[in-house]
């Protein structure tokens, strides 16, 4: 255990560890829940740490299944864990992941989020496809793909418009017609990420990949479009070809399908930047998992109790063009696991121990299932989790306030928003502490977000989240020295503070918020959050306009400043002395008729207190 106070995690060996038993009395509660597509790397890792496989018991531990239903989320326990997060198909799907990335295109420009073919979602986009169809000319090539499959399954290359299919629909984009060949063959790379937690978000990127080649030489010509084997990369394609030759070697450039690691050095000897590359795909997995992050964390806030119950693993499919430029292809939120050869076992097996390990899966906290520990010895009551901090919903007035704070600093200084670890709280403990924690149990995979340059991605959310803020500044501060930053969190965690604590040193409205500024910020918060609510177009709102105009206010308050600002908009707000009471007049500016006679009419007051402002 990093931390004492803290619950500890279960440990996946390899084949050649040998480990302590558990005590029989918490063997008995590790179970697994069977589905018929749990694979078999997944049920080795878990028989060598003495799970017992199930298919019909509801007290399981860890499940590797299916992607559900948001609603089916519901079901889990807090103390279960699902291999999936409710929304992701957000990304996982090829016509959900096209539409969320060209949102991002066009608010952000091509620079940022220009790894991907131009697009066509059929049939909604039919006259769109036709007039780019026409301006490309003849001789460019198009690949079709249905939005929702998977292993090469109806994928084609054309380049007339008669070959185009007209009843399904249909993902249509430019071909890229141009890849990196190596020995004349195309190839693509398979490159696993996990996600541990969308709020805060927190993902990794495994060290070690797959490179799979099309098992015939690559050709532009028009005449060859029909040969899978030639433009399709996919294994389940290949293995049906006569010439496909199959590798056991991670370390070995050789057949069809390679160790990434293997590609590296190959690429490396040829005096390549590999490293770019690779920081190249990094950014480009960063971006398309924030694409996906304000649907996932809306579904998770409807369906699932705890944060603790999920967790996914993804696999990106991405080409090098032939100025070793990545591009994405797709995302599959249920990579596939099978392991046919030793390569396979090789980079699978690694991957998913390590994968488990970072999971932290845990023992049950609930009295019914943990009653043995109350008359085991004190070993077994340790393994139980003893003191350890049990999963809190609902945040003190006091976390309320300091999220609401940052919340609305968007256009802060870095030497403001870094303030954000000055007075750290019982919620900032636990989740430093559980995301150092899970840190050191990564194994070969590497956290790239968050990371040392991670606060350039902050923006590229739709909402701004607290607690990624949080550990982007904690980043900052410590990753140069990990130790000082574990250090201070094991002293907190020994006091207990995570567990919580009335200590006046870990209550921000007694530290750097003074009670003036909290009040402006909170009122300055729920205002946004009304106008959002009830102007339905905020931005035409004369409170925002007026607001917009001085954010450099808002960052640093002066209550003269301030006030005065909020006088200037007729009817629109008044500030008591006190910190806990609040008046908010409904904005003039109130643009539906509908919600004039509501609660928020023009002149109607009322009162709230911190506790009232929303989580996040």
């Amino acid at each position: 255990i990093l931390f004492p106070l803290t619950a500890p995690t279960l440990y996946f060996s390899t084949a050649n560890e040998k480990v302590e038993l558990l005590p029989a009395e918490q063997r008995r509660l590790l179970k697994w829940k069977l589905t018929t597509v749990t694979p078999n790397v997944v049920k080795h890792t878990i028989a060598r740490s003495h799970f017992k496989v199930t298919k019909k018991s509801s007290d399981w531990l860890g499940c590797w299944g299916h992607h559900m239903k948001s609603s089916g989320f519901k079901a889990l326990a807090e103390h279960q864990k699902l291999n999936h997060f409710p929304g992701t198909f957000q990304i996982g799907r090829k016509d959900r992941l096209w539409r969320n990335l060209s949102k991002m295109q066009l608010r952000f420009g091509k620079q940022e989020f220009g790894f991907f073919p131009r697009t066509f979602v059929l049939p909604q986009d039919i006259k769109l496809l036709r007039k780019a169809w026409e301006d490309a000319g003849s001789r460019q090539k198009w690949i079709i793909k249905p939005p929702a499959s998977a292993r090469g399954i109806g994928i084609q290359v054309i380049h007339k418009w008669s070959q185009l299919p007209r009843k399904r629909p249909l993902l249509v984009q430019k071909y890229l017609h141009k890849p990196y060949l190596i020995g004349g063959n195309k190839f693509d790379l398979r490159i696993y990420v996990y996600v541990t937690s969308y709020d805060p978000l927190r993902v990794y990127i495994f060290s070690d990949g797959l490179v799979r080649f099309a098992s015939c030489k690559y050709s532009s010509s028009m005449k060859t479009l029909s040969n899978k084997f030639m433009h399709l990369t996919n294994y389940s394609v290949n293995k049906k070809n006569a010439e496909y030759q199959s590798n056991s070697d991670d370390k070995a450039c050789q057949g069809h399908k390679w160790a990434l690691k293997a590609l590296w050095q190959y690429l490396g000897c040829r005096g390549i930047n590999t490293t770019l590359i690779w920081e190249k795909i990094k950014d480009i997995v960063i971006k398309t998992i924030i694409a996906s992050e304000p649907y996932v964390n809306s579904l998770l806030k409807m369906n699932v109790r705890s944060t603790y119950s999920c967790h996914e693993l993804f696999g990106f499919d991405i080409m090098l063009d032939e100025n070793l430029k990545p591009w994405i292809l797709e995302v599959n939120i249920s990579p596939s696991l099978h392991s046919n050869t030793a390569l396979d076992v090789s980079i699978k097996g690694q991957m998913i121990r390590d994968l488990l390990n970072l999971a932290g899966f845990r023992i049950p906290q609930r009295e019914e299932l943990l009653s043995p520990c109350s008359s085991a010895s004190s070993s077994s009551s340790s393994l139980c989790g003893g003191s350890r901090e049990r999963s809190r919903v609902e945040l003190s007035a006091d976390e309320k306030v300091k999220r609401a704070f940052y919340l609305t600093q968007r256009y802060a200084e870095q030497d403001f928003l870094s303030s954000v670890l000055d007075v750290l709280t019982p919620e900032d403990v636990r989740v430093l502490s559980e995301s150092e924690d899970e840190l050191s149990r990564r194994g070969d995979f590497e956290r790239i977000f968050p990371a040392a340059p991670s606060s350039r991605y902050l923006r590229f959310f739709e909402c701004p989240r607290y607690l990624n803020l949080l550990l982007d500044q904690w980043e900052q501060r410590h990753w140069s020295n990990r130790t000082k930053g574990i250090d201070l969190l094991r002293t907190l965690c020994q006091r207990g503070v995570h567990l919580g604590t009335n200590d006046p040193a870990h209550m921000v409205s007694n530290n750097t918020i003074s009670s003036t500024a909290s009040t402006q910020l909170l009122l300055y918060n729920l205002c946004v959050r009304v106008c959002t609510c009830v102007c339905l177009q905020w931005s035409k709102c004369s409170y925002i306009s007026r607001c917009e105009a001085q954010r450099q206010d808002l960052v640093s308050p002066s209550r003269s400043r301030y006030t005065s600002l909020l006088a200037s908009v007729p009817g629109c707000v008044s500030v008591s002395p006190t910190v806990s009471h609040i008046v908010f007049c409904t904005l003039q500016s109130v643009s539906q008729p509908s919600h004039r006679g509501g609660l928020f009419r023009p002149g109607r007051v009322f009162s709230l207190q911190p506790a009232d402002v929303p989580e996040s």
